[in-house]
């Protein structure tokens, strides 16, 4: 199982980035946890400086704006 974290603020673009990382693993098969993360200290200590951004197995993948249905997707495989 992948645990993956959205950073961010609980804004919407953060929720949308949980709820498409969550569809697209359902459409896939793929078993995940999702967290959303809103402690900037969190943010800091992935070297985060603007949201939302994501991370899978402690591995920052994006930040900055909800990704790309292509790039969540190749994350999952």
């Amino acid at each position: 199982m992948k645990q993956v974290k959205v950073l961010g603020s609980g804004c919407t673009k953060c929720q949308k980035t949980a709820e498409l990382i969550e569809r697209i693993a359902a459409d896939q098969g793929v078993e995940v946890s999702v967290t959303k993360e809103t402690d900037a200290r969190v943010f800091l200590q992935y070297g985060v400086m603007s949201t939302p951004a994501v991370v899978i197995d402690e591995q920052l993948k994006h930040s900055g704006s909800i990704p790309h249905t292509d790039q969540v997707k190749a994350w999952l495989v």
